[in-house]
């Protein structure tokens, strides 16, 4: 049972680590980084991760591949969201100073809008199904703890390296690239879930 549980602890870590480099989250981990503290878009990160990948070893424990019908809807759905995102993004609010001071203090709007943001671009994602195989195959629990652990170190690198550019760019920039890359992430996930790419 432990080495079980042990084998696909590494074997999951490694999987997902790799299958995360260069995807959307690790991009959407750098655009948050720029705006909110980098500590608040971890633990966003990580409680989005784990509640995702937990229902993947679920499903992939319960169901198996019987799931892999479903994955076309479920990213049209949440293609959509991110295109709310980004309409939410350009619109903007206006602060006023103190209300900004309170906001770059404040943790709990940022750790929704990360978690919520996540958890909605994991759904159907590549690394959710590959959670799911590795889950058919290997022991759960093992597999979600790793699976959760390789998003999350490899998310983490992103947001060292949103952190520090946030330091850098003008705040203008910086709304308008997070609005391009929700609307693309918005328009691939679509375009996936329809079948177009």
């Amino acid at each position: 049972m432990f080495e079980g549980a042990l084998s696909a602890f590494w074997l999951s870590t490694a999987v997902i680590f790799v299958a995360e480099l260069g995807d959307k989250s690790q991009l959407m981990a750098m655009t948050f980084a720029t705006r909110y503290r980098a500590r608040d878009v971890l633990i966003g990160i990580t409680a989005a991760t784990a509640l995702v990948h937990l229902a993947s070893v679920g499903i992939g424990y319960f169901i198996g591949s019987s799931f892999e019908k479903y994955q076309g809807a479920i990213a049209i759905c949440a293609g959509i969201a991110f295109l709310g995102f980004a309409a939410w993004t350009l619109r903007g609010d206006e602060l006023t100073e103190d209300e900004a001071e309170k906001a770059r203090k404040a943790t709990g709007s940022a750790l929704l809008a990360v978690g919520l943001a996540f958890f909605l671009a994991e759904l159907g994602d590549k690394t959710m199904l590959a959670t799911i195989t590795l889950a058919v195959r290997e022991n759960w629990f093992g597999t979600w703890i790793g699976s959760t652990l390789g998003m999350v170190v490899a998310d983490a690198l992103a947001i060292v390296v949103g952190a520090v550019l946030g330091r850098h760019l003008p705040e203008k920039l910086i709304k308008y690239g997070a609005a391009a890359a929700f609307a693309v992430f918005g328009v691939l996930l679509v375009a996936e879930g329809a079948g177009w790419v």
